[in-house]
């Protein structure tokens, strides 16, 4: 199975879990604003994270989702991490679908805090889709 982490993280936060899912892919997460991040081969799953700031998921985040194509994409799995909303799963799954992007239902999300403690969470929530 072909799979992929991308994520987007001001704080650090969105990373962690990021790299805790890609531990458990046995791949390397990757920022979305790194030169490596495109998907140049068809994944099964694309583990995609982010967080709201000011009200939205940032705009290389954003851009990111706009650039991706269905025919390179099985199906995508979203985790966030934030201090106060889960409204970027939303924001990310809206960017998902109006590309033609399966989205799985299940999602994972952090408060901030939490993130510290999430690599054992976060490796059962991948392995359940990898």
């Amino acid at each position: 199975m072909n799979v992929a982490v991308r994520y987007y993280s001001r704080s650090g936060n969105t990373q962690k879990v990021a790299e805790h899912i890609a531990e458990a892919a046995g791949v390397e997460a990757v920022s979305v604003d790194a030169k490596d991040a495109a998907l140049n081969e068809k994944v099964d799953v694309l583990f995609v994270g982010g967080a709201v700031y000011a009200y939205g998921i940032d705009d290389k985040l954003k851009q990111y989702l706009k650039g991706l194509s269905s025919d390179k994409v099985g199906k995508a799995v979203i985790f966030s991490t934030s201090w106060l909303s889960k409204h970027a799963i939303d924001l990310i799954k809206n960017g998902l679908t109006e590309k033609g992007i399966p989205v799985e239902s299940e999602t994972l999300y952090f408060k901030s805090k939490a993130v510290d403690a999430s690599r054992d969470e976060a490796v059962k929530f991948a392995k359940r889709f990898i």
